[in-house]
């Protein structure tokens, strides 16, 4: 892991929900490079340029730490692809936006989808975060199946495609895109984000209706 350059304690003239976001964005960064397991208190207080015992005075340990680091990332997530679906117009275009931010959240925070696999993975009985990953993932399919809903009413769907099985469909490549992310380079994921949208493009819409 790199090293940061020390900043003992809190920065003078700095607020603590300023400290306290520095910390979060630490823990994301070390958890997402070595693990929950292997990142300590004393590696993401370096990280974040502060000495553990500041950190203890936000967080009172590293479960704690960690739990809020995830609710602020769902925090963060969440709203976004409801955002940019609201911006576009007619169903096509809707999934193409949501296509977009998953994109562009990669380039933003390319520490967010290691660091939320390392959770998952690790499975930490002490963390306690099912319940919010299951939010989480079902506020992303919400999105998706109201997007498809719409689509079905409209008759934007191509001729023999099934609703149900074509939002599952739509899912599927976005926790496939997930799973891309977090090992291929920036270059080949944000092509084949590309890839995917010419394939939903190209076979689950009828192009007549949506011209």
């Amino acid at each position: 892991m790199a090293s940061t350059p020390s900043l003992l304690g809190r920065p003078v003239g700095s607020r603590g929900d300023q400290t306290r976001q520095r910390i979060i964005e630490a823990t994301l960064r070390c958890v997402a490079e070595v693990g929950y397991a292997r990142a300590t208190i004393r590696e993401i207080a370096r990280a974040a340029g502060m000495t553990s015992g500041s950190l203890y005075h936000y967080f009172p340990n590293k479960a704690e730490l960690v739990k809020e680091t995830f609710r602020d990332l769902a925090q963060h997530t969440v709203p976004r692809f409801a955002a940019a679906v609201a911006t576009a117009d007619g169903p096509l275009d809707k999934l193409m936006a949501v296509l977009d931010e998953a994109d562009l959240m990669i380039r933003d925070s390319p520490y967010a989808v290691p660091f939320d696999r390392a959770i998952r993975v690790e499975s930490a009985a002490d963390l306690h975060l099912a319940g919010d990953s299951d939010t989480i993932v079902a506020s992303i399919r919400s999105v998706v199946a109201d997007v498809m809903r719409q689509a079905s009413e409209q008759g934007a769907l191509a001729e023999g495609v099934d609703l149900r099985a074509a939002t599952n469909a739509i899912y599927v490549m976005l926790m496939g895109l997930y799973e891309h992310a977090l090992t291929a380079p920036s270059v080949e994921y944000h092509a084949t984000v590309h890839a995917v949208k010419l394939l939903i493009q190209g076979m689950l819409f009828d192009q007549a209706r949506l011209a």
